[in-house]
């Protein structure tokens, strides 16, 4: 499947630069937003069995600050579709190593990222339940298929379309997030907020893996301030927008975070939804917040607006991850009928219709399952993995244009690393094993392909790809 290199640049040339600052940081900070902080206070809670489970969305912001920072240098240097597989690709060397790191991650991804979108799905039908309470259980599954569905035939349009529909998801996003913190200021009672149980930061084991787990819903929570990345081809003034909507995204979203979970627990105590699998209303548990401060009625209309918001979390989510199969099939990394483009509205129509369809089958699995492994697959390869491509890339290429610097480099780079790594040693052996198999088994696929292929590191000697001298990286 090698590809002619001109052949994505030429593709490229078909995909709109229309995503200016506001489109992307409207696309990020909606994927942020979504339905994560509404579906998983009960989740964080139950880790650490309190309120002091707040500490690990303080530190997944932590993590995840300096990490927006190594998205910013890599997306603005190499503003193409598919983010993380051209950074990876890139950095590690494109005929050699980033070829297996780039193939690693596309085949965690075919994974983890439908178990991204088809969160939001479950969490869209589970607030569903709150406006209509009568609904058989069945039907839960039934109902995230349909919003995939819907939301597939919506991204089925032209970017300049998609870049409008962006602004008015997020507005509707920003209106439910000023609500909740509007009834939490006019309501909140702190005595029932900081209710802390008897040794809640007493310092064991058992307090880090709670911790950890905490940590890991906390980065499903802000997951998305790199969206933009993965439509890169697709922005204006690239170097600028993309490092610019990352930091105001992540940054925004922290303090709004911050205020939500403070708002609920300050109005519903801790105690009536942990653990949040003995009580059902966990499931829809702002709508019950909102029913205390404004009354049923209130909560119905902001019920709606979660909707909304999940909806455009969704959406958010698969146009960008619909790029990523796209831009490694234009590399020949992929099968080639991913980097098909619409014949008429120009967009890669088969990839977004793929991964569309993989995120509804994989709406039958729990959602704290779901939130586990994808955010426990991601890190080796794609987090750290690109932690090690800006320091590679940097030594390789010192001299190249860099529209964005990483502030006060290595230190943000080694805080982010500590912290993924602190996370995944915590997240449990069930999970911790079924990562590494996914990962030795991309090496064991990537080793057979290459051989059948004839491709490094089976490329006879002096041939294209085995590991010459590379020229014209998307840094020079």
């Amino acid at each position: 499947m090698q590809a002619d290199p001109r052949t994505q640049e030429q593709a490229s040339h078909h995909l709109q630069r229309r995503f200016g600052l506001l489109q992307a940081t409207a696309l990020n900070m909606t994927n942020m937003i979504g339905v994560g902080p509404f579906i998983t206070i009960p989740l964080i809670m139950t880790a650490m069995g309190g309120p002091q489970a707040i500490l690990g969305w303080l530190l997944a912001a932590v993590i995840c600050i300096p990490d927006g920072m190594v998205w910013s240098e890599l997306g603005a240097a190499m503003p193409g579709s598919g983010g993380s597989y051209l950074y990876l690709r890139d950095g590690f060397g494109r005929q050699t190593y980033g070829r297996l790191m780039a193939f690693i991650f596309i085949w965690q991804f075919i994974l983890s990222g439908p178990l991204e979108i088809a969160s939001g799905y479950i969490g869209f039908a589970r607030y569903l339940r709150y406006l209509w309470q009568d609904m058989p259980g069945g039907w839960v599954m039934g109902v995230a298929a349909i919003v995939g569905v819907v939301n597939i035939l919506l991204l089925y349009r032209k970017i300049a379309f998609i870049g409008r529909l962006t602004v008015t998801l997020w507005v509707g996003t920003l209106a439910a997030v000023v609500l909740v913190i509007a009834a939490g200021v006019t309501h909140f009672d702190r005595h029932v907020a900081f209710d802390f149980p008897p040794g809640a930061f007493n310092f064991s084991w058992g307090f880090l893996l709670g911790l950890g787990t905490a940590m890991r819903v906390g980065i499903y929570d802000y997951m998305g301030y790199y969206d933009i990345c993965y439509i890169g081809d697709e922005v204006k003034n690239p170097g600028r927008v993309i490092p610019a909507s990352i930091i105001i995204s992540i940054v925004s979203v922290a303090v709004m975070y911050l205020f939500i979970n403070l708002s609920v627990i300050g109005v519903v105590p801790w105690r009536e939804f942990v653990p949040n699998t003995a009580h059902p209303s966990s499931d829809f548990i702002v709508s019950t917040f909102m029913e205390r401060c404004w009354g049923p009625g209130m909560a119905s209309v902001f019920t709606v607006l979660i909707l909304w918001s999940t909806f455009g979390s969704v959406f958010a989510l698969l146009l960008g991850y619909s790029r990523i199969p796209y831009a490694a099939a234009l590399d020949g990394n992929f099968f080639g009928i991913f980097a098909r483009l619409h014949p008429k509205k120009d967009f890669p129509h088969v990839s977004l219709l793929v991964v569309g369809g993989i995120s509804i089958v994989v709406c039958l699995l729990p959602l704290d399952v779901v939130i586990s492994v994808l955010v426990t697959m991601r890190i080796l390869v794609q987090f750290i993995g690109q932690i090690a491509a800006v320091e590679l890339l940097r030594r390789r290429e010192p001299n190249a244009p860099r529209p964005y610097r990483i502030w006060f480099y290595p230190v943000p780079s080694l805080v982010a690393l500590t912290g993924w790594l602190f996370v995944f040693v915590t997240s449990g052996v069930t999970i911790i094993s079924f990562s590494l198999a996914a990962f030795v088994a991309g090496v064991l696929a990537f080793m057979v392909w290459s051989w059948f292929t004839g491709r490094w590191p089976f490329a006879p000697p002096g041939a294209a790809g085995c590991g010459e001298e590379e020229q014209g990286t998307a840094l020079s």
